[in-house]
């Protein structure tokens, strides 16, 4: 038999060590390179075996012009560069690496949060400008008095609860693929949608982007809110209409929102976000870590070789 191919469509990672390591001793020969568009994955990996994608679009023409292909995997979370139900009528796996940094983006969302919450900001600013005042401007209640909600219970909304439980307070969660006692051993209440946004003082977004839960957020669910609640999306930007998100803001409809993920990236440099000063803006930075970089690139190639060896994957997401 030939030596096994593996494409990588496209990264941004320092080095390749990981991969250049993991499918050297899988006898697999590598291929790395930057592709933007659908022609140039095609030209890169239409004989592959396996393929590696980070942001290129692998759409339907791409998957339909893939020769030999065993495996698709995504370094990250979300699959939205990939078209999931072309790959799975070609019987081709198309798997995802949702374990690489769990820890940091339930920290990044807690620490959006707290950072809202406190009103930090906001004395910044102030201090900044000249006042100093020990009081903050609006309404501040203790943690342990309010409701840390999120949207979904999976790995990283289950770590974000397990955080926020040493605040005190309500944790309560939306998730109608979990069951209640599953939410209940950790201490969390599950809600039905309307609840989850009427009673929410934070509401922290952990669910995947489908056409269903596209703008999850919106005008009208916003205006159910608290006028004290703050939202924060560290998951997938589509989940929000950020347009909606930042009249709200500027009405005075809730209090704040903390983005790390948006509709289209690099956010544009004049979207009315920008212009919200109880809007905490980071730019998609809550996956990183000095370790979830190297970890990431390590379960996406060993996730792939078991493609390529034909043994069962971990995190195929187009069954």
């Amino acid at each position: 038999m030939s030596q096994p191919r593996v494409v990588i469509t496209d990264h941004g990672f320092p080095n390749l060590r990981h991969e250049e390591s993991t499918f050297a001793t899988a006898g697999a020969g590598l291929v790395v390179a930057q592709c933007k568009t659908p022609d140039e994955v095609l030209a890169a990996a239409r004989d592959a075996d396996a393929i590696l994608v980070q942001w290129a679009p692998v759409n339907a023409a791409v998957i339909a012009g893939l020769a030999r292909c065993r495996i698709i995997v995504r370094y990250g979370i979300g699959v939205d560069n990939v078209d999931l139900a072309a790959a799975k009528a070609r019987g081709i796996p198309v798997c995802n690496v949702p374990d690489y940094g769990i820890n940091e983006v339930a920290e990044h969302a807690v620490s959006l949060v707290l950072a809202l919450a406190r009103q930090l900001p906001q004395i910044d600013r102030r201090l900044r400008g000249g006042t100093w005042k020990i009081t903050p401007d609006r309404p501040m209640p203790a943690l342990r008095e309010t409701t840390f909600a999120t949207a979904g219970f999976g790995r990283i909304a289950r770590t974000a609860h397990e955080m926020m439980r040493g605040f005190g307070g309500k944790r309560i969660a939306y998730d109608p693929y979990v069951p209640a006692e599953a939410m209940a051993a950790a201490g969390v209440e599950k809600v039905e949608l309307e609840a989850l946004f009427a009673r929410a003082d934070f509401l922290s977004l952990h669910l995947p982007l489908t056409p269903e839960t596209k703008h999850f957020v919106n005008a009208a669910r916003l205006a159910r809110m608290k006028p004290t609640a703050i939202v924060v999306n560290t998951a997938r930007g589509p989940l929000v209409d950020t347009i909606a998100l930042a009249a709200a803001l500027q009405a005075g409809v809730i209090a704040g929102a903390g983005i790390d993920v948006f509709e289209k990236e690099p956010l544009e440099r004049d979207h009315p976000l920008l212009a919200c000063a109880n809007a905490l803006l980071t730019s998609h930075v809550a996956w990183y870590s000095e370790s979830s970089i190297p970890r990431l690139q390590r379960l996406a190639a060993e996730e792939a070789v078991r493609g390529l060896r034909g043994e069962p994957l971990k995190n195929q997401v187009n069954r």
